[in-house]
């Protein structure tokens, strides 16, 4: 057996006998562990089984990389991140299908770190208005369903406040960061609208229904290229971004991770969606449009998509991860859920395929990695992104990205439901 640097010998042997007592329990994988240290998480990610379905197994990975929920996204130090908040809520959702209670006690680990006694959230600054750090949201939901534990629901009320008062455009579209005035971005629509809809939902406010609405409404409204059906990346209302383009205040190109989340949004968002909703129905369609649109521009070779989606010859581009899942956990929740016809549960399935095929690799100890996924993109800050090709194409491409391992989890999920279980 390799030993690891990081973990003096004696550690290596006592959870390797640890790993080797349970081998008969599957691993470890069938007990329910409580207070989850990062010891267990070591001792019970030592072989990950193939016979586990594939969402498992990329959590079980994950855990394998991070032992502690809070070094998910390679961090250093606890932060609080829309990526966090991604990877632990489809672990949620993996303990909930599974019915495997160390996934909750993982991801539990992250709530405990993050929301301190009195309910306030470390690292959490609310006047930097900046929406992605809503998306922690859900996963804080559901550790409050679970457990009841009133920290929860005061760190829940707090986001709920800042989205209260969340600089907006002049029709009333969120800023995506208080230092990006004017501006709507198509991520923000995943990080701040699925877990109002539950908040709406969850304290019988209706009325904020409408706003949720509204703002994909917005989105689709300034963002929609007329020819291609395509949404671009961001809007800036007032046009003095050197990105905005001067007429349309739209940025220059189509990339495939933020149509991925707004599409994300919308799967998610209708899972709390009053069925009597006027808007309803406006959301469904805004969803099959969009999906179409973007099923048009997919690689026809593996079914995945290209980090700039509609140049799939163009020097530099690349097959990119991270909006492939997306996309395909779009597909087949809305399938599932009936918002889409059954003809995208194949089209989903196809890609789910070409995801496994194109993106995945195995360690000989069973640890799953998902390849090709694009560190991080924006628009404008300092130093300046323009929005161009040549940006795109030029960030960091790494191997387990958050943006990707948690889709990847999601529409593993959908993808191993009963067909009975769909609603088509």
């Amino acid at each position: 057996m390799k030993i690891s640097k990081r973990y003096p010998f004696a550690t290596i042997m006592s959870l390797w006998l640890v790993a080797l007592s349970c081998w008969q329990c599957d691993n470890i994988q069938n007990t329910t562990p409580k207070g989850l240290s990062a010891d267990d998480v070591i001792a019970m990610t030592v072989s990950i089984s193939e016979e586990k379905p594939w969402s498992e197994r990329m959590a079980l990975s994950i855990m394998k990389r991070a032992p502690e929920a809070w070094m998910n996204d390679f961090a250093t130090r606890p932060r609080w991140n829309y990526t966090q908040g991604l990877v632990l809520s489809s672990i949620m959702d993996v303990a909930a299908a599974s019915k495997e209670d160390y996934y909750f006690e993982y991801a539990k680990g992250y709530g405990d770190t993050m929301i301190l006694a009195d309910g306030s959230i470390r690292d959490y600054d609310i006047f930097k208005f900046n929406i992605d750090h809503i998306a922690p949201g859900p996963l804080i939901f559901k550790l409050y369903e679970k457990t009841g534990d009133k920290r929860y629901q005061t760190a829940i009320d707090q986001l709920q406040q800042q989205l209260n008062w969340q600089p907006r455009t002049t029709e009333g579209g969120y800023w995506h960061k208080l230092r990006y005035p004017w501006q709507i971005w198509l991520d923000g629509l995943f990080m701040g609208e699925p877990f109002q809809a539950r908040y709406a939902k969850e304290n019988n406010q209706p009325e904020i229904f409408d706003h949720i609405a509204q703002q994909f409404i917005l989105a689709e409204k300034h963002t929609k290229d007329a020819t291609t059906g395509l949404l671009y990346h961001g809007w800036d209302e007032s046009r003095l971004q050197q990105w905005a383009n001067p007429e349309t205040g739209c940025s220059p190109h189509f990339w495939a991770r933020a149509i991925g989340w707004y599409c994300m949004g919308l799967v998610d968002v209708l899972e709390y969606f009053p069925q009597d909703h006027p808007e309803r129905k406006t959301l469904i369609a805004i969803l099959n449009r969009t999906l179409e649109a973007v099923l048009k521009v997919r690689d026809p070779q593996t079914n995945t998509w290209w980090q700039v989606i509609n140049y799939p010859d163009r020097e530099g581009n690349y097959l990119e991860s991270t909006s492939s899942c997306m996309f395909t956990y779009a597909m087949l929740k809305g399938a599932n859920e009936g918002y889409l016809d059954e003809k995208y549960l194949t089209l989903g399935t196809e890609s789910y395929e070409g995801i496994l095929k194109t993106f995945i690799r195995i360690d000989d100890d069973g640890e799953i990695h998902l390849t090709s996924g694009c560190a991080v993109a924006g628009l404008g800050g300092d130093p300046y992104r323009d929005g161009s090709y040549e940006y795109y194409i030029g960030e960091p491409v790494r191997d387990n990205d958050p943006k990707g391992i948690g889709p990847f989890m999601k529409a593993s999920l959908e993808k191993e439901k009963a067909k009975s279980t769909s609603k088509m």
